[in-house]
């Protein structure tokens, strides 16, 4: 059902919340019982000073009314369906989370929280399969058991040993009991878990990108180009591969800011209206280094809060910026038709485009891409492509057709979309708008 149309039924659960009757809230507004109870069954449609009289006497912001749970958390909820490949009702996802936006924020926080544990889980079971110090625990415990299974056997089924040979084997179980003393004690301590809260894991990328958000992705130590990444990356509270992944991150930061120093990317960027193609000729700089540049600009400075996605040439995510409403599935596989991904058919080529999202307001992005060889280049070696995509919300109407692009295929209601991998889980009634 469309976001206007769920308008009248937000009114009504406000109102039923509250424990107000139709009849006060309609005289409170100067209206008739009759056409309220009409506008709360989505007969009327409401707007204006109506709408806002309703919002005061409910005491909610009119928004609340009118444009019921963000289009990332609906997203989100629909992936958290699809991902348990349960029996829920996708095609109430919006009225739930209209009705219910502290129930659903719970909801896709308990899924997030399952996906993380299951990559925990997964992270641990391959560690018990190639961990090589677990490893040679284990075969240490087997081969003292071994060795002491072999000595015993020995002295049982030998009716007639002498005194010599009974003192070497009794010596030999005794040696080999307490190595495996020493080898069980050494297994349980490597196994123990500490007695403390454990804490969920998180795969390097997301530690970077969480770490980045804190400082909304504008880190100004690496202006400079004499930053000790080192001690930021340890302020930041990123250790092992984490601090690796920064490192790289910090050296391209700097590489970029070196050649467009802020101040006055900053100002060719207000000049231009941050057009990524007349900012590269008047820096003189490639394309995606403009668009990395562009979505460090720090938006308390009034610059537009842009996102900034890049992958390589198997379409796996290495590194995301998000912003309202911009999703990507790491699990469940991205919708292919985002020009990041068509940028990598087309190498060196910049690509501008519009997409729109299968929701109910339907969504629209300006897209900025192009695919790049990374690395030195060598003879009879295929070049290592990185595509880079600029994300900048709510563009102005353009002239041309936005491509319909989608989260995963699992949640994307799009029917008729020929690039689809999988059947949705989700039916052609629960598209709002389509």
């Amino acid at each position: 059902m469309p976001v206007k149309r769920l308008t009248g039924s937000r009114i009504r659960e406000k109102r039923l919340d509250q424990g107000l009757r139709q009849a006060a809230v309609a005289e409170a507004v100067g209206i008739s019982p009759s056409y309220l109870n009409l506008i709360e069954h989505n007969r009327r449609r409401i707007g204006g000073k109506l709408l806002t009289d309703l919002a005061r006497v409910l005491g909610v912001d009119p928004t609340m009314l009118t444009d019921g749970a963000d289009s990332d958390l609906l997203d989100q909820m629909r992936s958290a369906a699809a991902a348990m490949g349960g029996e829920a009702e996708i095609a109430r996802t919006e009225e739930f989370a209209a009705r219910y936006p502290g129930w659903s924020a719970l909801v896709v926080a308990q899924a997030r929280r399952i996906a993380a544990l299951d990559e925990h889980i997964l992270a641990l079971t391959d560690r018990i399969a190639h961990d090589p110090q677990l490893a040679n625990s284990l075969h240490e415990v087997i081969s003292a058991v071994t060795s002491i299974r072999s000595s015993a056997s020995i002295l049982v089924t030998q009716e007639q040993l002498d005194a010599d040979w009974q003192r070497r084997f009794h010596q030999n179980i005794h040696k080999d009991s307490l190595r495996l003393a020493d080898s069980s004690e050494a297994l349980i301590a490597y196994l123990e878990v500490p007695d403390t809260t454990v804490e969920v894991a998180q795969s390097p990328f997301e530690q970077l990108e969480n770490a980045l958000a804190l400082r909304d992705y504008f880190l100004a130590p690496l202006e400079q180009e004499s930053a000790d990444t080192a001690a930021l990356a340890q302020e930041l509270g990123l250790s092992g591969p984490a601090a690796q992944l920064f490192e790289a991150y910090a050296a391209q930061y700097q590489q970029d800011a070196a050649l467009l120093p802020m101040q006055s990317f900053s100002e060719a960027c207000r000049a231009t209206d941050y057009d990524p193609s007349q900012l590269a000729r008047q820096f003189n700089a490639d394309f995606p280094t403009v668009l990395r540049r562009l979505s460090s600009l720090p938006t308390g400075e009034g610059h537009p809060r842009m996102g900034l996605a890049t992958c390589d040439v198997s379409g796996a995510l290495t590194f995301l910026k998000p912003v309202p409403g911009f999703t990507y599935s790491r699990t469940n596989g991205a919708c292919p038709l985002w020009p990041i991904f068509s940028a990598l058919s087309r190498p060196t080529q910049p690509i501008r485009a519009e997409v729109s999202l299968p929701d109910a307001s339907q969504t629209r992005f300006l897209c900025y891409a192009m695919a790049m060889p990374v690395g030195a280049h060598q003879f009879d070696v295929a070049p290592v492509l990185q595509s880079t995509m600029l994300v900048v919300a709510d563009p102005a109407e353009g002239a041309g057709l936005a491509i319909p692009v989608g989260g995963s295929c699992r949640i994307c209601p799009r029917s008729d979309c020929t690039s689809r991998r999988e059947p949705a889980i989700i039916g052609v009634s629960a598209a709002s708008g389509l």
